[in-house]
């Protein structure tokens, strides 16, 4: 708990100083607003409902991104770590994919999907990915190889090895991908919407940027920061109860 207290001591500074500053006629910006100001207009975006139906949108298109990407990189990532030719053989293909950038796919999304949530969660599937995929072919390439030997002598068929054994002891490395794809979606999720999607916190962000709401503008800025923040606390925590690699004999046969 003290140690919670005192990550407050940083943010508390910068507000401090952010008000003072405004106090003072030479520095003073037209387009900053006091963080009085903007305290308002995050309560009344709060109250309104206006900031939360946005919230919504953008986490609607960040979680089904998400989702497609996790069960797309955890498939094709166990799938590769098991089979060493097979990922020598769409290795170069996933190296050449890897670096296009996801905002570079908007475009394409546009075409295919339209604005909406489809396009905007493609995007994000698209750049959620590669960290699940790469983490994944790595965690079941360092499985403990007597695993797989004893699952080879008990004739497992390849689906219950594939849950019995390889998933609950990659998992806990797998789930590192998983946070860092989960980051990454609420990420790529806004920059669409302040790129292109008429939808979300980024478009609202932008709206009020060009209505010049300053106050709105860094309200809803600030409230993207705190709601990445508990989302980044949220998964730490609910990830570091899933199973490590810890099999035993006994659990492998029953």
């Amino acid at each position: 708990m003290k140690r919670s207290w005192l990550g407050a001591v940083v943010p508390l500074m910068l507000l401090v100083l952010w008000e003072g500053l405004w106090h003072v006629p030479s520095l003073r910006l037209e387009s900053v607003s006091r963080p009085v100001e903007v305290a308002r207009a995050l309560w009344q975006g709060i109250a309104d409902g206006t900031l939360l139906a946005a919230t919504r949108e953008t986490f609607e298109a960040a979680l089904l991104g998400f989702a497609i990407a996790s069960a797309v990189g955890l498939a094709l990532g166990v799938m590769l770590g098991l089979m060493p030719r097979l990922e020598r053989i769409v290795g170069p293909s996933v190296d050449a994919m890897r670096p296009v950038p996801s905002v570079a796919l908007i475009p394409l999304a546009l075409m295919l999907f339209g604005f909406g949530v489809k396009m905007e969660a493609s995007v994000v599937a698209f750049a959620c990915l590669w960290p699940v995929l790469l983490v994944t072919i790595a965690a079941v390439r360092g499985i403990e190889p007597r695993l797989l030997e004893v699952a080879h002598v008990l004739e497992m068929s390849t689906a219950r090895r594939t849950f019995a054994i390889v998933l609950p002891a990659a998992m806990a490395r797998i789930a590192v991908g998983l946070r860092l794809a989960l980051a990454m979606a609420l990420v790529v999720a806004v920059t669409v919407e302040i790129v292109l999607n008429p939808r979300g916190l980024g478009h609202g962000m932008m709206s009020a940027q060009q209505a010049l709401r300053f106050d709105q503008m860094y309200a809803q800025l600030l409230w993207i920061g705190a709601v990445g923040w508990a989302l980044s606390g949220l998964t730490q925590k609910l990830l570091a109860h899933w199973p490590g690699a810890n099999l035993s004999m006994a659990e492998l046969r029953t």
